[in-house]
């Protein structure tokens, strides 16, 4: 009877909480707090898992507010769904360099500076997964010899005669195009590029010719945002 009698006064409850658009107070449109009906549901049963046994008073209570808390937490996580998801992608990005957090709705990739003091961005050309460093003193996508063989760039047939300045030296590098290019989302395609000699260089670098091709880009303490 207990039970019973609990079932109808959270049912009326929250039949009256949706029609006041109570959800509201915690960032929940009146839909949406509908929506969790099911969830309500679910709860009830297991609670009348407690109720169905002789317990004591105390007992009994330790066991509501438990099941409160564990509805409350839900609600609130469901409310802050998206600013939970932000967090999650900016530890994602502080375990993982390279890993960006993308906005698809407002077509940014976000990068958390390394370790290293360097962003790291993992780019895809030519449906290759390519490490990369941001680095806006580069005047052109630099590869790697080996980051472009591995992308399908023809190696052997460049000619490399464009002198370049890396931090081994000088070295000499070869013009060739990218067919395809995407960095956190951002996709370019016919892009030129550098390959550098053998041991020139250690890691590629996303320089300006891409850089260029965006809305913007900016530089914060610990992020990188590219803008579509």
């Amino acid at each position: 009877m207990i039970f019973i009698g609990l079932a109808l006064i959270i049912a009326v409850g929250l039949a009256l909480l949706i029609s006041a658009d109570a959800g509201s107070l915690v960032g929940l449109s009146q839909h949406q707090t509908a929506q969790l009906i099911p969830l309500l549901i679910i709860l009830i049963v297991f609670a009348g898992g407690l109720f169905a046994r002789r317990h004591r008073a105390a007992e009994l209570v330790g066991g509501l507010v438990l099941w409160v808390c564990i509805f409350a937490v839900v609600m609130v996580t469901y409310a802050y769904r998206d600013e939970l998801l932000s967090i999650a992608g900016r530890v994602a990005g502080e375990l993982q360099p390279g890993v960006a957090l993308v906005d698809e709705n407002a077509g940014t990739a976000t990068f958390r500076r390394g370790m290293n003091g360097h962003f790291e961005v993992n780019a895809t050309i030519n449906g290759h997964t390519t490490p990369m460093i941001f680095d806006t003193g580069a005047s052109a996508v630099v590869l790697t010899v080996d980051d472009a063989r591995a992308a399908g760039v023809d190696v052997e047939g460049l000619r490399y005669i464009v002198p370049v300045a890396t931090a081994n030296g000088q070295g000499l590098a070869a013009r060739t195009r990218i067919e395809q290019i995407e960095v956190g989302g951002i996709v370019r395609r016919n892009l030129i590029a550098f390959v550098t000699e053998a041991e020139a260089l250690q890691t590629s670098l996303l320089g300006m010719t891409f850089l260029e091709t965006l809305t913007r880009y900016s530089v914060t303490q610990n992020s990188l945002e590219l803008v579509d």
